[in-house]
């Protein structure tokens, strides 16, 4: 009896977990994003005040409910040193969100090396893969964009197709990027 009323009782409120680690260079904005996305889901959280953000050592945990899901992001740390421990990490997740601060150019393919080492892993195949370009709404941005009347408008592009056929995003400022699909 009891295994019947456990069984409903995790059926009825149990839900469904997925890790998405959070991974890109160190000040891409990796951190500010997750507390957003915590503090957008989640009603009663008040949010971490976004100028007393650091640099992340380490990882930071995130959850955020929603319906029947849970979502569980790692926020794990960016810098050279830290990123050699990111492949720790890809077995346990169900998807990945790479962020790159589209203001700095400099460190643009510094930011492609360290994602062609993410994607060529052979842990993450199948595993989907977003690309966020953070810092859109900044006035130094790479010049793919550019600012008019306080707006931002980006140069326009067609989403790249694969061989397969498949429509996938294009990350607009970093237009030497090759196009993954996994």
């Amino acid at each position: 009896m009891y295994t019947l009323l456990s069984g409903l009782y995790k059926y009825m409120f149990q839900k469904d977990e997925y890790c998405i680690l959070i991974l890109g260079l160190d000040n891409a904005g990796k951190t500010t994003f997750l507390e957003q996305s915590k503090t957008r889901f989640n009603k009663q959280y008040k949010g971490m005040s976004l100028s007393k953000i650091t640099t992340t050592v380490g990882l930071n945990i995130g959850t955020v409910d929603v319906g029947k899901t849970r979502l569980m992001f790692w926020d794990l740390g960016g810098q050279e040193e830290l990123q050699s421990l990111w492949d720790k990490y890809y077995a346990e997740c169900h998807g990945v969100i790479y962020v790159i601060d589209s203001t700095d150019e400099e460190r643009l393919s510094e930011s492609k090396q360290a994602f062609e080492k993410v994607v060529a892993s052979e842990a993450l195949d199948g595993v989907p893969i977003l690309v966020l370009a953070n810092k859109q709404d900044v006035e130094q941005r790479s010049a793919r964009g550019h600012r008019v009347d306080g707006e931002v408008r980006r140069a326009e592009r067609p989403p790249a197709t694969t061989a397969e056929g498949h429509h996938i995003g294009t990350p607009e400022p970093c237009l030497g990027w090759p196009f993954y699909k996994c």
